[in-house]
């Protein structure tokens, strides 16, 4: 299974939607609407280059909240839609959700759209953020997605969710673009203290976390964020959780070593963006942001025992890229054989095989793989593994 699994009709249908409900719920004046795509440009600036500028209460600013509410909400939103129907996410009627950094409720809009079997569950979501305008608007905006009558039942805490002592354990508790702003930047920090935040982020998931619950975290996909993601999943495996996804196995995170700057590969993903909005992939191209690709780092963890694979399966986590022939002088039909670097129990691997059949295993894929001739990968010193034919 991929980790993106692509949209359902319904899914794109509503999220084609999306826009134009952020309109009707938070309309915006004609005379500010021509300098909307600078507003966006300008918050991604500060939600990037220039962090040092950006106040916690960003979204208080009624120009940042406008643009976050049109174009990064959308946008995560997507992504996430992207994500959650791959996921092992096991809810029943009367369980809650705790979503920590939850901005606009951004996950709850994307569960809703993206798990229509959850929609008649009655569910409690606990949702956490410093902002009050952003919990504001979102829970205007999902009233307006899921209707009046939805049985979830959303309670919006306005508080530092790195400080709030959890008022009740919940079954599945969330943090999407949450860490990364609140953890003193993790693209800034060294390994020692993304090592040491990941220590302190597990204790605080695992402290909102009922037994037996599933734990998600979410953050973009920069090297920093993987090298987050690795040190996070290894702190919660101490505290005996397993990962659900992306990882095919419990050992040590093979991309741990590379994110720490002794190689080009950190635990991330990629998907092209042919089915986002129409109207925001517009927006994106006017505010000068483009995106044929979005990318995310992630961590599914479970408290049950839950895996997507036994064996020797292989996460796919690059582009494909051309490698030599298995044996000098076999390619003699002019067939390329391609390849592509992947995460297993046995550390980094370099899959290689047809080009078809490589092309076809897209980043994100689990696939079965074939270790025979202890060949190794001369660029990173992975084994090398041919895919294993279908069936």
């Amino acid at each position: 299974m991929n980790v993106f699994e692509p949209l359902s009709r319904e899914a794109r249908r509503m999220l084609d939607g999306l826009p134009a409900l952020v309109d009707k719920t938070f309309p915006l004046p004609a005379r500010f609407r021509s300098g909307l795509p600078s507003d966006v440009a300008e918050l991604s600036r500060l939600l990037t280059s220039g962090r040092g500028e950006r106040a916690l209460s960003y979204m208080s600013r009624p120009a940042h909240l406008s643009a976050y509410l049109r174009y990064f909400m959308p946008w995560n939103v997507y992504r996430l839609c992207r994500l959650l129907p791959a996921l092992d996410i096991r809810l029943s009627p009367g369980d809650s959700v705790t979503d920590l950094g939850c901005g606009p409720l951004v996950f709850v809009c994307a569960l809703w759209i993206s798990r229509p079997e959850l929609r008649a569950l009655p569910l409690e979501f606990n949702c956490v953020d410093m902002s009050a305008p952003a919990l504001d608007a979102g829970k205007k905006i999902f009233a307006a997605l899921a209707g009046e009558a939805a049985p979830w039942k959303i309670r919006a805490l306005r508080a530092d969710f790195t400080r709030e002592r959890p008022r009740s354990r919940a079954a599945l508790v969330c943090a999407a673009n949450a860490f990364n702003e609140t953890r003193g930047d993790v693209s800034r920090l060294g390994s020692q203290e993304i090592a040491l935040s990941a220590r302190k982020s597990a204790g605080l998931l695992e402290s909102h976390a009922a037994s037996g619950a599933s734990i998600l975290v979410v953050e973009p996909g920069f090297p920093r964020c993987g090298e987050f993601i690795a040190a996070l999943r290894a702190a919660l495996i101490e505290r005996g959780l397993r990962p659900a996804s992306p990882c095919a196995h419990d050992e040590a995170c093979p991309m741990a070593v590379c994110a720490r700057g002794q190689g080009k590969r950190w635990c991330h993903f990629a998907f092209e963006t042919d089915d986002a909005p129409p109207e925001l992939l517009r927006l994106s191209d006017r505010a000068g942001l483009p995106k044929a690709r979005a990318t995310a780092s992630f961590l599914f963890m479970a408290g049950l025992e839950r895996r997507e694979g036994e064996g020797l399966f292989v996460r796919i986590i690059s582009d494909a890229f051309p490698v030599p022939p298995k044996r000098p002088g076999s390619n003699r039909l002019g067939r390329e054989r391609l390849g592509r670097y992947g995460c297993c129990g046995k550390g980094l691997v370099l899959l290689a095989g047809d080009e078809r059949p490589i092309l076809a295993a897209a980043s994100g894929v689990l696939v079965k793989a074939c270790f025979s001739d202890g060949a190794r990968d001369p660029k990173s010193g992975a084994p090398v593994a041919e895919l294993a034919p279908p069936g």
